[in-house]
């Protein structure tokens, strides 16, 4: 098919060629010929021509032996160069005062810091939430909705060293942890629910009058780069079909990019 303008101002064969290389990005291992071709409802002699073009440019790679197709160093590449040019940080602050305007709910912007779940943005709504809370308070891991979306989805091995201690201050004061566990096992049970879900609430048991809903910013590796927290006063914020904590969670998808497209997985 010659390269002719579609409607939207694209050339029509360059669109099927890059459907070929999407399909091929979302592939977890190498691809035959004929799964490209399933995957792209194109004839396989007409996929096998895109692919010479991509081989060619260092965008595919062809194995010796069996013959598939994987991604090559051209593509890996791009990709680094796009993934670097990704500022989860900045782009989620921006947003954020649209979304306490929206939900009504005064919203934080936490990243890990050294000394855990710290707020680095503040959005105060419309009717102000009095809390201790400012830019640099450090949030604690366990019992906070901010500290435990970092749990679920940073790697243990960040989060041992104040989980760990938590757990400790936790068994030395006799303070319960509510609806933890009192040990390593109920905090990894913790950590399962809350990936299950995709978000973490806390009622006021933690702090007297307040709830909160937090929700992660995921990068490529489906790691929470940022957090995003509503806290307000209304019980019913935080109910499972509640209005603004499906907000959050939609916010957070559009701003994370954990798939070969872009998309949330």
């Amino acid at each position: 098919m010659a390269d002719r303008p579609d409607g939207a101002g694209g050339i029509q064969s360059l669109d099927q060629a890059l459907r070929v290389l999407v399909a091929l990005a979302r592939h977890d291992r190498a691809a035959s010929l004929s799964e490209l071709a399933r995957d792209c409802g194109m004839p396989a002699s007409k996929v096998h021509r895109y692919l010479a073009s991509f081989l060619n440019a260092g965008f595919v790679r062809q194995a010796e032996r069996s013959g598939k197709y994987d991604l090559g160093p051209a593509a890996i590449e791009t990709g680094l160069s796009a993934l670097n040019r990704h500022d989860f940080v900045n782009r989620t602050a921006d947003a954020l005062p649209g979304l306490a305007a929206e939900t009504g709910l005064t919203a934080l912007l936490c990243v890990w810091g050294n000394f855990g779940p710290t707020v680095v943005r503040w959005e105060r709504a419309a009717s102000l939430v009095a809390a201790s809370l400012g830019l640099g308070t450090a949030l604690p891991l366990l019992t906070s909705a901010t500290g435990r979306v970092f749990l679920a989805y940073l790697p243990e091995a960040v989060t041992a060293a104040l989980r760990r201690e938590e757990l400790a201050e936790a068994a030395a004061s006799g303070r319960p942890l509510g609806d933890i566990g009192p040990d390593e096992a109920g905090v990894r049970t913790l950590a399962a629910t809350v990936r299950a879900e995709g978000h973490a609430t806390v009622d006021g048991r933690y702090i007297p009058g307040l709830i909160a809903m937090a929700a992660p910013i995921l990068d490529w590796q489906a790691q929470a780069q940022a957090v995003v927290t509503l806290i307000g006063t209304d019980p019913r914020a935080i109910a499972t079909d509640a209005p603004a904590l499906a907000r959050l969670k939609a916010f957070c998808a559009t701003l994370s990019i954990t798939g070969a497209d872009g998309a949330t997985s």
